[in-house]
């Protein structure tokens, strides 16, 4: 149930998104916690998007998950997050936000009804 939503706006051309979503899936599992069967990431480029006033290389990444999330996982996270995009993406750490969600089970639905 861990999700990754992440919006870029390097064009599609420039990414391998198999990379991303395989790497981005691993570290998410890896660090919240959770059976990376259940782990989905959701990738959208070529995202009209502006950072700091520029239109240079940015991200902006939202994690929502029942638990598992807190302060040394948020960062550990957020690092790990920032390499994958700094080196599948070229989009620096400090052009790059995550908002962090942790959900109660009743507010995420799965399998026609929620957990």
């Amino acid at each position: 149930m861990p999700t990754l939503n992440l919006s870029t706006n390097v064009p599609a051309d420039s990414i391998v998104s198999s990379d991303i979503l395989k790497d981005a899936s691993k570290a998410v599992s890896r660090i919240i916690g959770k059976p990376e069967q259940y782990v989905m990431i959701v990738l959208k480029d070529s995202v009209p998007m502006s950072f700091g006033g520029t239109e240079e290389p940015a991200a902006y990444g939202e994690v929502i998950s029942i638990g598992g999330l807190g302060p040394s996982v948020n960062k550990e996270l957020s690092e790990a997050l920032s390499e994958i995009l700094e080196s599948k993406l070229s989009v620096p750490p400090s052009r790059f936000y995550i908002k962090f969600y942790d959900v109660q089970r009743s507010f995420f639905g799965w399998n026609g009804s929620t957990f």
